[in-house]
C-alpha cells in the first residue's frame, strides 16, 4: 500500500498533501522534530521525532519504498529516496528524479557554498500560487503512479 511522508517542519503545502492523500485513501505520516498543528483525519498520523539534525529525514529514509511518495525540498532525502524507489516531489511542484539526482545535489552544495562566502544572499524565489498549483497537479499524477507501482508489487 502507497504511504504518503510529509517532511512537514517547513512544509508550505500540508493541507494540499491531505487533499490530494484522502482523495486517494492513503495514509498520510506528517514527520517533523516538534509537535505542530495538523489537518485531523483518519488517514493522518503525526510522527514527532527527536530533536537533532536529519533525524526526520532518518525516520523518512528508513522508511520509504518503492510505491511510495514523499514531499520534501531537502535535496539528500531526495536523493536516499529515490534511491529506494520512492516517488520523491517538492513543495514547488518538481519531482526528484533518479537521472537528475545527482545534478540538484551538486547544485545545492554550490549554491551553500555561494551562500556560505557571501557571493549569494537569497535562498530563492518565494513560494506562491503557481507554485501550489503545480505541486498540486504533479502530486496527483504523482499519487496516481505510485499506487500502480504498489499494486505491480
Amino acid at each position: 500500500m502507497t504511504v504518503l511522508y510529509v517532511d512537514a517542519d517547513a512544509c508550505p503545502v500540508k493541507d494540499e498533501a491531505v487533499r490530494v492523500g484522502e482523495r486517494h485513501g492513503t495514509p498520510i505520516k506528517f514527520v517533523s522534530n516538534s509537535w505542530m498543528r495538523l489537518p485531523e483525519g483518519d488517514l493522518i498520523e503525526r510522527v514527532v521525532v527527536a530533536e537533532g539534525p536529519d533525524e526526520a529525514d532518518n525516520w523518512i529514509a528508513e522508511r520509504a519504498g518503492k510505491g511510495d511518495v514523499v514531499i520534501t525540498a531537502d535535496v539528500p532525502l531526495a536523493a536516499r529516496c529515490v534511491k529506494t524507489g520512492a516517488l520523491v516531489l517538492s513543495h514547488t511542484g518538481k519531482p526528484f528524479r533518479e537521472d537528475a539526482i545527482g545534478m540538484r545535489l551538486a547544485m545545492r552544495d554550490l549554491n551553500t557554498h555561494l551562500r556560505e562566502t557571501g557571493e549569494i544572499r537569497e535562498s530563492g524565489p518565494a513560494f506562491g500560487k503557481a507554485d501550489r498549483s503545480r505541486f498540486l497537479n504533479q502530486l496527483e499524477t504523482i499519487m496516481r503512479a505510485a499506487k500502480r507501482i504498489a499494486e505491480e508489487g
